[in-house]
């Protein structure tokens, strides 16, 4: 008879899948036999005699993840809200423009280019950042950030001209905005393609709660104690949260730890855990540490020019631009047309995070429907926290059909929420149409995202700062051209401008969709795969 065993490694996304032992009568298998081993005939009382075979039963694969539910959760939530640094920086900062064009004695066009170069380093510095955590690990990832945000926020906070301004916000942009893709590639690690959904939610939560939150407490901090206020703000909450960190993340990089058995050096432990591995000493033999591989800062760049994420990402960046458009022009719009306080302007963001909040229940449960829906036809069991062999399924497909049709619904959102905004119909009207706005929003970005972690498993961080890369690029030419369109033809017309050109570029992911499968299929059978 012949045996294979079975190649189990905890720190694969994948897990090769044992070949099991078939009995020569056509029944189901029972144990396995080991090489070199024989089937020994055992008598029975009647005289008879029936096979036993003699060795180790076919081993199951190893668990996905050692971590229970609560604890992925807790893990998640608790990145999901030290991501929320990022576009907090960038909304708290917009009702403070006048205040710091008048304080600083320059232009408010000077003011408005600390907000792209923001967005241009917030593109560019995760694809470093990234990089490097996929090979040493989420944590020192998340010191690094956390170490360079804190300096900034009170070199800011203490600044006195322009130049100091521009270069400290490129600073600051750079240690917050790697912190979006270590959350999803942090989530990535624990969660399989079942439950992204479900679990993207929870790390969608913070970076969704800071475009609606920003503006509110920045408005609030600069009418009563000052621009300077929002700086300091920024550092106290920042401190706070490296402190949790520090004591309570564990290292979850699969390159590192694995699905959580392997132990990490222990520079790379959390404090509660350092101190547990104190207490209980060093008895167990220490397993194979999985192989790691020299960071490359230029990866992503490589994910870019990928026939099937290029495809995604150029989509999913004009989305992205369009509705950055729409919250860089909301405070402007809602003063000069309504002449809200900035307080009240940064109230009126609340629906675009409610609404971002309830894709969870939206988009995140239509995603693990369609998936099991999928696995179904295919006669695939889910198992839970057992990953599933991407070869076997359409994931392509499985992520389009939920996210196309919230495309379509983003185009006819941002149309209405224009045309209500240049018509200055009541301010219920403007909030339910940015409500419903942020759902379908978050819907399809969310979507996207997860399929380029899904078809990127090995290198997540990367893989999502390639992501964050072409939106922020393209987000800050919408933030600079913005106004100067709106004052040409018309927020109305502007909004159908970007319903358009949503409208024409949806067909990349019809390809994807169609020919994504077969593409992978290629690239999986190369030569130099």
């Amino acid at each position: 008879m012949k045996d294979e065993g079975q190649n189990v490694n905890p720190s694969n996304n994948e897990t090769t899948k044992a070949d099991r032992d078939v009995a020569s009568d056509g029944s189901k298998p029972g144990l396995g036999c080991q090489k070199g081993e024989k089937e020994e005939a055992t008598p029975l009382g009647d005289g008879s005699k029936v096979e036993q075979r003699v060795g180790l039963e076919d081993l199951p694969s190893p668990p996905y993840t050692i971590f229970k539910h609560y604890e992925k959760a807790g893990i998640i939530v608790l990145v999901s809200f030290l991501a929320m640094i990022s576009p907090l920086s960038s909304t708290a900062y917009f009702p403070a423009l006048t205040s710091i064009a008048e304080d600083l004695n320059v232009s408010i066009s000077l003011v408005n280019l600390t907000v792209t170069t923001y967005l241009i380093f917030q593109g560019i510095a995760p694809s470093f950042i990234g990089n490097f955590s996929d090979t040493y690990g989420r944590r020192p990832a998340y010191m690094i950030c956390c170490a360079i945000y804190l300096g900034a926020n009170i070199g800011l906070a203490l600044q006195d001209s322009y130049p100091a301004l521009l270069v400290l916000r490129c600073i600051q942009s750079c240690g917050s905005s790697a912190t979006i893709a270590l959350g999803s590639a942090t989530a990535a690690d624990m969660v399989t393609r079942a439950e992204r959904g479900k679990y993207l939610g929870y790390a969608s939560m913070g970076v969704t709660l800071g475009p609606a939150l920003g503006p509110v407490v920045g408005g609030l901090l600069d009418e009563y104690l000052g621009w300077r206020s929002i700086f300091w703000f920024l550092t106290i909450l920042s401190g706070v949260l490296f402190l949790i960190i520090f004591i309570f993340l564990p290292e979850t990089c699969r390159s590192v730890v694995g699905n959580g058995s392997i132990e990490p050096p222990w520079w790379n432990m959390s404090l509660i855990g350092y101190l547990k591995q104190r207490q209980q000493g060093d008895t167990a033999p220490a397993p194979a540490k999985p192989p790691r591989k020299r960071p490359n800062p230029f990866a992503s760049l490589k994910i870019l020019f990928q026939k099937q994420t290029g495809f995604i990402l150029c989509f999913s960046s004009l989305m992205y631009g369009g509705y950055y458009l729409v919250l860089t022009t909301l405070s402007t719009q809602l003063t000069t047309r309504f002449g809200y306080s900035s307080v009240v302007v940064g109230l009126c963001y609340l629906p675009i995070g409610i609404g971002s909040i309830c894709y969870r229940y939206t988009g995140g449960y239509l995603m693990d429907w369609n998936f099991r829906r999928h696995a179904k036809k295919r006669g695939i069991e889910i198992v839970k926290n057992r990953q599933q062999d991407l070869s076997r399924l359409p994931i392509e497909r499985m992520r389009m059909e939920i996210s196309l049709p919230m495309v379509y619904l983003s185009c006819a959102m941002v149309m209405v929420y224009g045309w209500i905004m240049d018509q200055q119909v009541a301010l219920a009207g403007i909030e339910v149409s940015l409500f419903f706005c942020a759902v379908v929003f978050a819907g399809s970005l969310n979507n996207l995202n997860t399929l380029i972690v899904d078809l990127n498993v090995h290198s997540t961080a990367t893989a999502v700062a390639a992501n964050n890369l072409a939106r922020c690029l393209v987000g800050a030419g919408a933030a600079a051209i913005a106004n100067p369109l709106i004052d040409r033809i018309g927020l109305g017309w502007t909004s159908v401008f970007v319903a358009a050109l949503w409208l024409a570029f949806s067909s990349l992911l019809w390809v994807v969709m169609l020919k994504g499968e077969k593409w992978r299929a290629m690239e999986d059978n190369s030569p130099t795969k």
